[in-house]
């Protein structure tokens, strides 16, 4: 087998482990396929809850990284979209059935047999990476790729929901968790027109999250704030992964308000029920976006100049940049660079 027919990369050989230099061999293209030349792949908290097993679905050794960004190495036989040399970014999916309804009617992110860029395939903490055409997006000129990669998962994580629930500029939206997902949520609706407020617990972020887009912030973790905000807002975006006192929450929220959940926590929702009937309230979530969306979305941010804030490692300190994380010392998302 010739070099070309194998791939350098970083995995993981159990849970909670190291991430170790890696050979794996691929064979033929396939024929929907694109090969992609990673310069950069961005460090999201799924990587490391899929390094955990957090979610019980890792299977070992685990090639991680969801958020890649670089060129068009390759293409299978039957592909058209793109040429060798494009610059494109790949996402949470890197691969859909094509055929059930969400992916007939445009929402590919919906399909229930989408292939997951790194459950059971291999993702872009590497030199290379695989996906089928249809789940490639083209990034445009004029967008940064050493911060761009983080908004192929984080990014279209929180864009999705503008979309997808018809926010408006005119609507007042806050934003739970001032982190790697919530600090481009905050430029991202900032950008839209609407009355923005960030909810946090940290005094060193307040500042920041006025910088970064916020009109206002409330303390998190003061419940007589919360009180003092009964029925202020048209939108709630969750980016957390915790477990809060979400009736408060709920209680911040106008008649029709929405509570809207885009940060995986584990643990079920304890809520009252009365508060959600009798202000006609919804609670809702919702996944990454389909590429249409993301095309959308990487439009929107070239034309505000929306960038994640990023902090670049080489991809040979990919166990460096994972304690970083772990430590809780981000700011806001961590990029590894192959260039």
């Amino acid at each position: 087998m010739s070099e070309s027919d194998s791939i350098k990369a970083y995995a993981v050989h159990e849970a909670g482990g190291k991430f170790e230099a890696y050979n794996y061999e691929v064979g033929e293209l396939g024929a929907d396929e694109v090969e992609i030349d990673v310069h950069y792949c961005g460090v999201c908290h799924s990587d490391l809850s899929m390094v955990d097993n957090e979610w019980g679905i890792s299977a070992y050794p685990l090639i991680a990284g969801h958020e890649v960004v670089g060129k068009i190495a390759k293409i299978g036989s039957q592909v058209e979209r793109f040429k060798p040399g494009q610059t494109v970014g790949l996402g949470w999916h890197s691969g859909y059935c094509g055929h059930c309804t969400p992916c007939q009617t445009g929402d590919q992110n919906l399909c229930s047999d989408a292939q997951p860029t790194i459950v059971s395939h291999h993702g872009g903490f590497a030199e290379k990476v695989r996906a089928q055409d249809s789940s490639v997006v083209p990034i445009p000129e004029g967008v940064d790729l050493e911060s761009a990669g983080p908004l192929f998962c984080g990014g279209i994580t929180v864009f999705n929901p503008l979309v997808q629930f018809d926010v408006k500029s005119t609507d007042k939206v806050a934003v739970i968790g001032i982190g790697g997902l919530g600090h481009i949520a905050l430029q991202f609706l900032n950008a839209w027109g609407c009355e923005v407020t960030a909810f946090t617990s940290s005094e060193s972020k307040q500042k920041e999250a006025i910088e970064l887009g916020a009109h206002k912030t409330l303390n998190s973790r003061d419940p007589k704030e919360l009180e003092k905000a009964a029925g202020a807002f048209d939108f709630i975006i969750s980016t957390v992964n915790v477990k809060l006192d979400w009736d408060l929450y709920i209680g911040t929220l106008k008649p029709k308000g929405r509570l809207h959940f885009v940060g995986a926590t584990l643990e079920p929702l304890d809520v009252a029920v009365f508060p959600l009937i009798m202000a006609q309230r919804s609670i809702s979530g919702s996944p990454v976006g389909s590429p249409a969306t993301i095309e959308k979305m990487l439009e929107f941010a070239r034309l505000h100049q929306i960038q994640p804030k990023v902090e670049v490692f080489p991809m040979s300190e990919i166990n460096e940049a994972f304690d970083h994380l772990k430590a809780g010392k981000a700011r806001y998302r961590i990029v590894l660079s192959n260039k």
